[in-house]
């Protein structure tokens, strides 16, 4: 019988610290420095904010951080003169520098164009002093916003939004969240049933008027269901969800976005 190909191990959630070898830590600090004193505008994202938000502690080769497309244009140019290398991945939401192995992601948004970054994500961030820099951490109600649909087969960063509201004991401006949301609130709806699902007795840390609202809107849309409803699979997984798009005729509703998306960045960064 063959040998069955081993699964990468996923590690376990840990509030032990950061596994980073020094180099990458001072990669990440010149880096961080850079930026700040150039005055360029960001929050930093991934790992080093879900420690702030949650205690939790993961490992990781890259830097995340969010910006406009406007700012991304001028980190890239910074960093291009510190011998990073810069490449454009996806003008839509993803350019990466790197050196000696290490990476930082510039991210503009998510890549179905569905949620993207603008000012007020970056004004909203909270001060926080990261590898040895004061900076600024993307807040909760943001960090939530930008995991809303990272829900692929090889990705799933569900318990990351549990653990957000429960890390907050469910302090975040509501509010500002359901914006964030938008037409997508039923992504949220299901970040939130899996959080209550796996925290029962903190149901409370999301506000009653959340629950009803959206448990509400769900009532009305599964009573009234439109039959003219666009597909939006490929929104979630476009991998996944393929054959709907390919073989079966259904609408790809993540290119619409994202042909949206192009259109309205102006001037997308270029390494020029």
């Amino acid at each position: 019988m063959p040998e069955q190909p081993q699964e990468h191990a996923v590690p376990g959630t840990s509030s032990g610290p950061i596994n980073i070898p020094g180099e990458q830590q001072s990669l990440f600090h010149e880096i961080l420095e850079l930026l700040e004193k150039k005055g360029t505008s960001f929050a930093v994202a991934g790992a080093f904010a879900l420690r702030e938000h949650t205690g939790i502690c993961r490992d990781t080769k890259d830097l995340d951080l969010f910006l406009t497309p406007e700012n991304a244009a001028l980190a890239l140019q910074h960093l291009r003169k510190k011998d990073f290398e810069c490449e454009v991945c996806d003008p839509v939401w993803l350019f990466k520098a790197h050196r000696d192995g290490f990476f930082v992601d510039l991210i503009t948004g998510m890549s179905n164009a569905a949620i993207v970054v603008d000012d007020s994500w970056i004004e909203r961030a909270g001060p926080a002093k990261v590898q040895g820099v004061q900076t600024r951490v993307l807040a909760a109600e943001e960090l939530v916003a930008s995991k809303l649909f990272i829900a692929r087969r090889e990705r799933f960063d569900g318990a990351d939004v549990a653990h957000v509201i429960d890390g907050t004991c469910g302090k975040l401006d509501w509010q500002r969240v359901l914006r964030l949301a938008g037409e997508h609130w039923e992504m949220l709806l299901w970040a939130l049933v899996l959080f209550r699902y796996s925290y029962p007795a903190q149901t409370h840390y999301v506000s009653q008027e959340v629950w009803c609202d959206l448990v509400s809107r769900f009532h009305k849309v599964v009573s009234h269901p439109d039959s003219a409803a666009k597909f939006r699979g490929s929104l979630i997984d476009d991998k996944q969800f393929a054959i709907d798009v390919n073989e079966w005729g259904l609408e790809n509703v993540m290119q619409e976005y994202r042909a949206r998306r192009l259109r309205s960045i102006a001037a997308p960064p270029t390494l020029l």
